[in-house]
């Protein structure tokens, strides 16, 4: 058996993708019968029959099937290398894309991108807030090398470094429940009042509806920030991450309503990046800085009701 070539398996990978050979040679820009003959070569040098003829459109025989399984691993890992051979060649990145989701602590993660880029200067920084699900949307739609955010760890997708933990807390303004604070508020309790929401800023939102009071009125906002300006006018309530509200909690200008039925949540916010796509220089070096400063990142980002409570 003689040996197969990349381009063999490219054009048998787009005819069973695309379902034809025509359609296999327009995505490849080749002819049809560059293809078509791609393709009998490889089944030749296989001593294989790799595709079912017969139908409209061509399927793989159960051989095909197999073989394709592990071909694709094969020209997934061709195409990281050609990519990282370009960035080798570009040098360092001119741009780096970062991405802050809605529940970061901005000041300590901008503060953590000043003292990286003042030392890389000749790569610009793309800085970029996001919310809910916003931060996966530019992740897996190739427009960030980087987020600071949730992210989903059973994906394959995706490596991260863990950074902080961020509780977050249903609040009120004093005077704004039409019965006594408390820790026994059920969900129902809140249906007539209005609910503050942070808006998803995807494209197409594919997050869940995060403490959502269902049927209860709503007011959609930006940003975290703004979305705590409405709860202390006395507009609406709804959920904040404890370290954007703390002062605010001791001194009595925001009423937590946590409690049995509305228990809030603890976030795990991280610093994430695709794995099945290669990186430049500078973009690795980024992520090694994330991964030397995630124990300090966390020990001034956390707040204390957080670390009280791991040492109970």
């Amino acid at each position: 058996m003689r040996g197969f070539t990349l381009h063999d398996l490219q054009c048998f990978d787009a005819v069973l993708r695309t379902g034809g050979f025509q359609s296999a040679a327009d995505e490849l820009h080749r002819s049809h019968s560059a293809v078509f003959a791609a393709v009998a070569k490889l089944e030749r040098q296989l001593g294989l029959s790799l595709l079912d003829r017969s139908g409209y459109r061509v399927r793989a025989t159960d051989a095909g099937d197999s073989l394709h399984r592990r071909a694709r691993t094969l020209l997934r890992e061709a195409h990281n290398l050609r990519l990282h051979a370009e960035q080798l060649a570009m040098g360092e990145e001119g741009e780096l894309r970062v991405v802050i989701g809605d529940l970061c602590p901005r000041p300590e993660a901008l503060g953590l991108l000043s003292r990286f880029f003042s030392r890389n200067s000749t790569t610009r920084l793309h800085l970029a807030c996001e919310t809910v699900s916003g931060p996966w949307e530019k992740l897996f739609e190739d427009e960030a090398d980087l987020i600071l955010h949730r992210v989903d760890k059973s994906d394959p997708r995706v490596e991260w470094i863990d950074l902080c933990k961020i509780p977050f807390v249903p609040v009120v303004a004093p005077g704004f429940l039409p019965f006594s604070v408390s820790g026994a508020i059920r969900p129902e309790r809140l249906r007539d009042l209005t609910q503050c929401v942070i808006r998803d800023s995807a494209r197409q939102p594919r997050a869940p509806d995060w403490f959502m009071v269902e049927g209860a009125p709503q007011c959609s906002v930006a940003d975290q920030s703004i979305k705590k300006e409405i709860i202390q006018q006395g507009m609406a309530w709804g959920h904040l991450p404890r370290f954007l509200i703390e002062r605010e909690l001791e001194l009595g200008s925001l009423l937590s309503i946590a409690g049995r039925f509305l228990p809030g949540s603890v976030e795990e916010l991280v610093v994430a990046r695709r794995c099945d796509r290669p990186h430049g220089p500078v973009a690795e070096r980024l992520w090694n800085h994330f991964r030397e400063q995630a124990s300090l990142f966390r020990s001034v980002a956390e707040p204390a009701a957080t670390k009280r409570g791991r040492k109970r």
